[in-house]
C-alpha cells in the first residue's frame, strides 16, 4: 500500500497539471453555457415539495446540524414523489476561519459536507443546492454591530440575499454564494490559506481584542 501511495504521489501532481491545461478551458465553456442556460430557463417549483433547512441566525449549534439533517431524513419519500428540492443554508464560515465563532463553523462546515455527500447519493432524483451567505443583516449580525461598530461589518440585507437565493433556485444552481463577491474570497482561501489566515487574524486583534480575553 504504501508503495502505492508513493507512485501516486509521483503521478497525480503532473497528471494533474496537464489536465488543467488541457481540460479547464473546455469546462469553463461547458460551465459558460450552462448558465447562460440556466438564466434563460426558470424552474417552476409550484406543486413540487421544497425542504429549506439550516438555522440562519445563529440559534444554536445543535439545530445547525441535527435539526437539518433529522427533518431531511423524513422528507426525502415525498421529495422523490415530487421531484423536489432541497435549499440548505449555510454560510461562508463553513469555509473561512472566522474568529470567535469555532464551534458555529464547525457546525455550518458539518451542515455543508454532509448535504454535500447527500446531494451525490440521492442525485439525480432530488437535486439540492446549497446557499451559503455571509453577513446577513440579522439579529445575529447586529450584535456584532453593537459590539464592533458599524463599519467593521459588511452587511447585506435580508430582501437582497433571500431574492438571490431564490433566483438561484429556479435556474438549478449547485451552490450560491452570496453576496457573490465571497467567491473571491473562498478562491484565495484555498490558494493561499496563510494570507486569509493572516487577515482574520489581524482584524481579531485589531477588533476584538477588548471584548475576548487571549490567552
Amino acid at each position: 500500500m504504501d508503495k502505492l501511495h508513493n507512485i501516486l504521489n509521483l503521478l497525480l501532481p503532473p497528471l494533474t497539471i496537464s489536465f488543467l491545461v488541457f481540460f479547464y478551458p473546455f469546462y469553463l465553456l461547458i460551465k459558460l453555457v450552462s448558465c447562460l442556460y440556466k438564466n434563460i430557463r426558470f424552474e417552476n417549483v409550484a406543486g413540487k415539495v421544497v425542504l429549506i433547512t439550516g438555522a440562519s441566525s445563529g440559534i444554536g449549534e445543535d439545530i445547525n446540524f441535527w435539526g437539518s439533517t433529522y427533518i431531511t431524513y423524513f422528507a426525502i419519500p415525498h421529495l422523490r414523489k415530487s421531484k423536489g428540492k432541497i435549499v440548505v443554508i449555510t454560510s461562508a464560515t463553513a469555509i473561512i476561519p472566522l474568529p470567535s465563532a469555532s464551534v458555529y463553523s464547525a457546525s455550518k462546515a458539518a451542515l455543508l459536507k454532509f448535504f454535500e455527500t447527500l446531494r451525490v447519493e440521492i442525485s439525480p432524483c432530488i437535486k439540492i443546492t446549497i446557499a451559503i451567505p455571509e453577513f446577513i443583516s440579522t439579529d445575529m449580525t447586529t450584535q456584532f454591530k453593537e459590539m464592533y461598530g458599524s463599519d467593521f461589518i459588511l452587511s447585506e440585507s435580508v430582501s437582497k440575499c433571500a431574492k438571490a437565493i431564490f433566483r438561484g433556485i429556479g435556474r438549478g444552481e449547485t451552490y450560491i454564494v452570496e453576496p457573490s463577491w465571497i467567491k473571491w474570497i473562498f478562491l484565495i482561501q484555498n490558494v493561499c490559506p496563510e494570507i486569509v489566515d493572516y487577515v482574520l487574524n489581524y482584524i481579531f486583534v485589531r477588533y476584538g481584542k477588548p471584548y475576548f480575553k487571549r490567552d
